[in-house]
This record gives C-alpha cells, sequence and structure tokens, in this order.
C-alpha cells in the first residue's frame, strides 16, 4: 500500500492516533493496573519519534544534538554522550578510566573501587567487568545510601575510585564523599540514573562526579525506552568515553563527517603503516552502544517535561508520607539526606522487625490487589547467585544491607500516578494496617 502523504498530514493523523488511543485512558479500581513505574508521554513524543523516522537518518543526527544540548543546559554541564543504556553508561564510565591515556591516574586490573551492596546490579558489575575489586560498605536505613562514616575505614592502598548512585532519587552525602575522593585521590562516579533532577546543596546531581550517569529506561524520569547518558566537564575524559562507545575508535568525527582534524591520513599509530586512514584506527578496546536518533528524538521531548515530572514525584512522595507517617510505629519512613531536594524514584519503605507482619506479607497484598511493588533491587547483591564465585570485599559488616534485603520494598512516584490510583492505594493500605491497630 502506498501512502501519498506530505508530512504536515502525517502529524495531524499522528495528533489523532493520539487523541484516540492513548489520551483517555480510565482507572477502574480493582480492575486497573496502579502501576510503580511506566511511561508518561502525549502526542509530542509521537511526533518527534515519527519526524526521526522520516529523516531516516537512524544513527546520531539533529535529534541527537538536540536532546544533548537540552541535558548540557539542563545539568549545566559541557560534554553529554549518549548510550543505549544506563547500564551502557556505567560500563563505559568504568572502562574509560582503565584508558592507557590516563597515564597513571588509569585503573587496572586489582584495582579496589568503593560502592554499596544494596544496588541495581549495573552499578557493580562494570566493576567486575573490568577485572576491579569492588568493596561494598554498608548504607544507612532511611537514607539508603552509603555510610559516609565507614568509607575510609574500607580504603587500602589498592582503593582508586567510588561509583554510587543516589538511592531512588535520595542524594548520597556528596560533601562528604567527594571530600574523601579529593583528599585520596580517587576517581568518582556519579550513577544518577534514579535522580535526573535531585538537588544537592543548590546544585543538580549528575554534576559533581569526574564522570556521571544516567538512564532512560521507562521507569525512569524522562524515557527514551532504551537509552542512557554519561555527563563530564573534562574534554579529554570526555573524548576518551566516546572512543569506547565508538567501537574503541582514535577517529572523533561525528556521523557523516570525515576528516575533521585535517590529519585523517597523514598520522602514525601502532606499529600501523604511516598514514593508515584515521576513521579506521582503534586506540581502545571499545564497544559499540550509540543511541539511535530516534530514541534521542523521543528524549528531546521527554526533555521539555522533566520539570514538571519532577514536580509531580515530589508531589507523590509527599502524598505517601502523610499516610505512612501515621505508621511509622510499623516502618522505618525514607528521609531525604541533609541540604538535598530529592526529585523521588520511589518511596521505600522499611517493615521493621517488631511489626505484626512482614515485608512479604504486605507486598504480596498489596500485589494481590493491583498495586505494585518492587524490592530494593538486589537487595544484597553478593548473595545474588551471579556473586558466588566473585571476587570482592567486604569492608566491616553489611547489617543494614541485609536488613533492606529481607525487608525494604517501595511504592511508585511517577508522574502517570493519578490521585484516583493514590487514593485507591490509600484506601487498600489502611485496610490492611488498620486490622492490626485494632487488635
Amino acid at each position: 500500500m502506498r501512502l501519498n502523504l506530505n508530512r504536515e498530514q502525517i502529524y495531524e493523523s499522528i495528533i489523532h492516533y493520539y487523541n484516540n488511543n492513548y489520551k483517555h485512558k480510565e482507572f477502574i479500581p480493582g480492575i486497573s493496573k496502579v502501576n510503580y513505574a511506566g511511561r508518561v508521554f502525549n502526542e509530542e513524543e509521537l511526533l518527534y519519534a515519527v519526524d526521526a523516522v522520516l529523516d531516516y537518518w537512524l544513527t546520531e543526527g539533529r535529534f541527537s544534538e538536540d536532546f544533548s544540548y537540552k541535558l548540557s543546559k539542563y545539568l549545566n554541564i559541557d560534554n553529554i554522550i549518549l548510550t543505549n543504556s544506563g547500564s551502557s553508561a556505567n560500563l563505559l564510565a568504568l572502562s574509560a578510566l582503565t584508558s592507557d591515556k590516563l597515564l597513571d591516574k588509569r585503573l587496572v586490573p586489582g584495582d579496589e573501587v568503593i560502592t554499596v551492596a544494596a544496588a541495581f546490579p549495573s552499578t557493580v558489575v562494570p566493576i567486575i567487568q573490568n577485572n576491579l575489586i569492588p568493596v561494598f560498605v554498608d548504607i544507612e536505613l532511611g537514607t539508603y545510601n552509603i555510610n559516609v562514616n565507614k568509607i575510609e575505614q574500607g580504603l587500602s592502598n589498592k582503593t582508586k575510585c567510588i561509583i554510587l548512585s543516589h538511592t531512588l532519587g535520595n542524594p548520597f552525602n556528596i560533601e562528604a564523599v567527594t571530600n574523601l575522593s579529593r583528599k585520596y585521590g580517587l576517581w568518582l562516579i556519579e550513577d544518577n540514573c534514579d535522580a535526573l533532577g535531585s538537588i544537592y546543596q543548590e546544585r543538580k546531581t549528575g554534576t559533581f562526579g569526574d564522570i556521571s550517569t544516567m538512564s532512560f529506561y521507562p521507569a525512569h524520569h524522562i524515557t527514551t525506552g532504551e537509552g542512557g547518558a554519561i555527563a563530564c566537564n573534562d574534554d579529554n575524559l570526555a573524548m576518551i568515553i566516546k572512543s569506547f562507545r565508538d567501537w574503541g575508535r582514535d577517529c572523533y568525527c561525528s556521523g557523516g563527517e570525515s576528516n575533521t582534524c585535517g590529519k585523517r591520513f597523514t598520522q602514525q599509530f601502532g606499529k600501523l603503516p604511516y598514514g593508515y586512514d584515521h576513521k579506521y584506527v582503534y586506540s581502545e578496546l571499545g564497544y559499540n552502544l550509540k543511541m539511535t536518533d530516534i530514541q534521542a528524538a523521543i528524549g528531546s521531548a521527554q526533555m521539555d517535561k522533566l520539570p514538571s515530572f519532577v514536580e509531580k514525584r515530589k508531589l507523590n512522595y509527599c502524598k505517601w508520607n502523610n499516610v505512612f507517617k501515621e505508621y511509622d510505629n510499623y516502618f522505618i519512613l525514607p528521609n531525604a539526606t541533609d541540604y538535598s531536594e530529592p526529585a523521588w524514584f520511589a518511596y521505600p519503605l522499611t517493615v521493621k522487625r517488631d511489626a505484626p507482619f512482614s515485608r512479604d506479607n504486605i507486598t504480596t497484598y498489596l500485589n494481590s490487589n493491583l498495586i505494585e511493588t518492587r524490592n530494593m533491587f538486589a537487595g544484597n547483591i553478593i548473595r545474588q547467585p551471579s556473586f558466588m564465585n566473585t571476587k570482592y570485599r567486604v569492608s566491616g559488616t553489611l547489617k543494614n544491607t541485609d536488613v533492606v534485603m529481607n525487608s525494604t520494598f517501595f511504592l511508585g512516584t511517577y508522574p502517570g500516578l493519578t490521585q484516583e490510583m493514590i487514593d485507591y492505594t490509600i484506601e487498600k493500605i489502611e485496610f490492611y494496617l488498620d486490622k492490626f491497630n485494632n487488635v
């Protein structure tokens, strides 16, 4: 079938399609699901995506430039490197620090990296994939971030880097961590995947580390479906990251460009013949982890909504907090890190040891009523099957991390939660918990 339509006609059809298929979705209590996260979009994302398809550039193009510019402006960071996922962003961040170009600052096999075990795997696994040793430090309950008072005891003469996420959007104690990283000359990678829009000391998270990472998976603050990004102010480090992302090539030309450096056929690299085509010189053992222009188009549309998404997450957090503060005899409630304004990814709760129910009791009940919950990611990651034969070091104990593994869960705060969904959830929660109050 051949359609003879111009772009304006296609755009009108897209708006019509959105209005008919997505705009008016009714929530029916007890029948509709209350998701903990999900896509929030309107016709603009569809229009941007279709526009990119009609360009049929596919790889990085004008929408990638636009998306990168918006991220750069939002974070006030010089370099944005788009990737195909937040997990890839973390892998690239660690891998880039192994580059020979960093001379005596490069990470080498056997070097140690401070992190936490109460984490999502993609924060920790790149350490192991680069033949480095994760050193796990316990967390605080309530903030669910690293206990900064225990970091120094985890350091050794092999410690070269710290990688930490802002757990569920709640910033870790950045001042303490950055002071330690400077004191001991450690790289700092800031995993900002769950925290885009969070603020610490009046400055956005993702702007403090040597490198920071972002994820645009549908559960996160904005989405491109699959997708991520790296932020970095150091131009040389950004070039190394981009090389690792782009097959390890030495050439830094953008897609569709050639001979930007003006020396494409007049340089010597390794043991290659003099003048070997610079576009096919590989200075790193890299990957292909780029984003498509279609994904970037969706991201560009999402960026325009990010400020409102952040405010809605904060509002939803407050709504949950108003409910659960009446039940603090059963739960450890979340608390924001000092001097921070989290753009909450979720609302975490830890069931107290003396509560008359367990984490699994209440989450089973909620899910049976179509209210989604999630445990705190990997719990204690060293208990996971993949870590049974993995080399790591634990500093002190992981007592609180084990509490999280056994007793913590979270509800969503994402902007797609309507008041009807929240009211229904509150009704079910109060019904469950008031039974114990009346015993």
